[in-house]
Formats: structure tokens, sequence, C-alpha cells
């Protein structure tokens, strides 16, 4: 077969050459052996969330004034201290925070910040600077350096994000460990990989597509019998981000031997009648964290998992003439976890006197500070190797 029939035959015919899956074989695993390592995950608000509106300054007349229409009144909070609130719709987070499951960074960001949805979720995915065009993402790298098996790293999605590619490894991308199990399992793709030769896998085209055919066989045998240990009984929003979330607690508590997960939730460029839309979205995402932080208590599981949400970039302070906002630079992040070094508000809130030239919050700290600290003090590995460069560490973990 050559390789231009290859490729049509494998993509049309079993649709697995979509699947941003590179896994090894892991048919010798005992399923019954449940993993109690700590893992991370990441959820990234897609469209730039405004963090002002998010964790509020309500005190600041700033706010308010640059805000005439959409800024939150004190009755449409609650209260994390004398200067900052949550918003209204995220009564979950509350009580995460309240019982010291929760940190809050302000001003996070980088310098000479570019307001691309596209190019900005680049930085943020590769740990690149503003000037850097990087082709690996920082969990691909983590996955490069420390991995053996790249499903050590899952997205729950139907693709596999910038962030999760390495140069040697790839995540893997999932929303049905069945389905996939089912695919690899089609009669085309099974011919293939039973009358693939040993020297077919040292040819540098033909050979790498024939590699990642077998891999995924071969792994996703082992995902899906993990993936059947365990099925949650708890209850989850039926929104398409607390399916996601069920899914991940599902893996999680299986077993899988998975370090990293990566998710998303999009929507949140708020241009014009921002408060409905992001209120809503603040609240799909704040009920569907609820329930899967109960799930992962239920389980014991949740002191041995790191949950960390971003967004591309925040929102420009003054709104807009159409009660919307426009994009901006930092924002605040969470991290929330059942084993904390420091929960609540980690540093001072933005500083609304003090805006850039663009009429956007300053940053203060670099979001691969953030990366830097997870990796080395929650994973502990070489954050530098990583992230190419050394960052400050933060104190959260």
């Amino acid at each position: 077969m050559d390789r231009r029939d290859f490729i049509r035959n494998s993509a049309f015919a079993s649709g697995m050459l979509f699947v941003p899956s590179f896994l090894k074989g892991m048919e010798f695993i005992d399923v019954n052996q449940l993993s109690g390592f700590k893992n991370v995950v990441i959820i990234q608000l897609s469209g730039g969330n405004d963090g002002l509106n998010t964790i509020i300054p309500y005190k600041n007349d700033i706010y308010h004034k640059l805000r005439p229409t959409i800024a939150k009144k004190e009755n449409d909070i609650l209260k994390l201290n004398d200067e900052l609130g949550l918003n209204g719709n995220c009564q979950a987070l509350k009580e995460l925070y309240d019982n010291g499951e929760m940190t809050v960074i302000n001003n996070v960001g980088y310098p000479n910040p570019n307001r691309s949805h596209f190019r900005s979720t680049d930085i943020w995915q590769t740990a690149s600077g503003s000037n850097e065009y990087l082709k690996t993402g920082w969990v691909g790298r983590y996955l490069d350096a420390n991995c053996q098996n790249p499903y050590e790293a899952i997205e729950h999605d139907s693709s596999l994000s910038l962030a999760l590619k390495g140069k040697l490894k790839k995540g893997i991308a999932v929303t049905d460990p069945k389905q996939l199990f089912q695919s690899t399992r089609e009669k085309y793709f099974k011919s293939i990989v039973e009358h693939t030769s040993p020297e077919l896998l040292d040819e540098d085209n033909q050979g790498y597509l024939y590699k990642t055919m077998l891999e995924t066989y071969s792994s996703a045998d082992y995902i899906y019998e993990r993936s059947k240990i365990y099925e949650t009984s708890g209850t989850y929003p039926t929104t398409s981000f607390g399916k996601n979330l069920k899914g991940v607690a599902d893996m999680i508590v299986s077993g899988l031997k998975t370090r990293m997960y990566y998710t998303s939730l999009g929507g949140f460029d708020s241009h014009v009648n921002q408060e409905m839309s992001q209120d809503r979205l603040l609240k799909v995402y704040s009920e569907a964290i609820g329930s899967f932080v109960n799930d992962l208590k239920k389980n014991d599981r949740f002191k041995d998992t790191l949950i960390l949400t971003f967004s591309e970039f925040g929102r420009r302070v003054k709104e807009n003439g159409s009660k919307g906002t426009d994009h901006g630079s930092a924002n605040n992040i969470t991290v929330i976890g059942g084993d904390l070094r420091q929960a609540g508000i980690y540093n001072n809130g933005p500083n609304l006197l003090d805006l850039d030239k663009n009429g956007d919050i300053r940053y203060e700290v670099d979001f691969r500070s953030v990366y830097a600290t997870i990796l080395n003090n929650w994973l502990e590995v070489d954050d530098q190797q990583v992230l190419n460069h050394s960052f400050d560490r933060l104190n959260f973990v």
C-alpha cells in the first residue's frame, strides 16, 4: 500500500488517524491495582473570561465608574474579604473557598501581552514568551521529559490542544473510552495492525503512521479496561462541561495512570451584553466543579488532585458601548485542591489606579511561575527542563 492510499483508507475507513493518541502498549498492566499519585486537571475558560466580574473589587470606586452598567453590586456577589468578592453565580466555588480548598492568584499574565485569542492561547499552552513561537506545549514537553507513556496526559475532548503536544510524545484526546476501543477493533484497522511488518516501522513517514496505529490499538484496550473499574454515581450537571468533568473523574478514580488532564469551557468572548452570558457560563463552571470535587472527595482522590483554571487573557477594565468588554491582558486564575499550602487570596487584587497605556490591568505574576510551581512542588519534576527557562516558584502548593 502506498502512503497516499494508507492515509486515505485509514482516515476515512476508521477515523482513527484523527484521534491524537500516541499510546504505548499496556496490555500487561494489572487493571485491579489503583494508582495513588498526584494529578493535575487543567481547565481553560476559552474566549477571555472577564476576571474583574469573576473576582470582583466590589469596594473600588474606579471599578464602578468605568463599568456603569456591568459592574456587580454588593448584593450580587459572595464576599471573600473586605475588598474582593466572587461572582454570585459561583456558590460552589464559595464553599470551596470557605473550606480552604481554593486559592485566587491575581494579576497573572506575561510581558508584552498579545490580545489575539489564537496567539495568546498558543502562548499560554506552550509557555512561550510573546516573541517566541514554539511547536510544543508545556504538558507535551512534560511528557517528553518525564513520562514513558503518552496517555499520561489526556484531554477530555475530540481533538488535542497544542498544550499536550510534545516533540516525542503527544497526549491523547478522548471523550468515550469504549468508542475509542471499538474504533480500533474495526475490521480494516485491525487488519492493518495485525499485518504490519516490523521493517515498516523504520520508515520515516509510513513507519510513523503505522507506529501510531499500533500504539493506539494496544493502548485503547488498556484505557477501556481501566475505565470500566469505576463510573461515578454522583450527580453532575447535564451540560457538556459537566459531562467532561464526569469523564475526568471516572478516569481519576479508576486509577488510570494519567498525571495531567485537560478540558475547556468556551463562550467567554463577551464584547456585547456580557453580564447575562458570563453569569450563565460561570454558573455552568461552578456547578460542574462542585460536583467534580464532591465525587473526588467521596472516592478519597481530592487530596491528590490539583485543579488549575485559566483564561487566555482578561478583559479591558472599562466597559465598551455594547455593555460588554474588549480584550485585555492580565487576569486572575484559581487553583483548587485538597492539599493547598496557601489557600484564600494569594496576592493583592488589581491596582485600578495604575493601568497600562491600553487601560488594562498590569501583570505582576508570570503565568509560567504557576506552571513551574505545579511541576516542581506538586509533580516533583524539573520545571526548568519543561519550561526551558527559570521562573520564580509560588507558594500555593
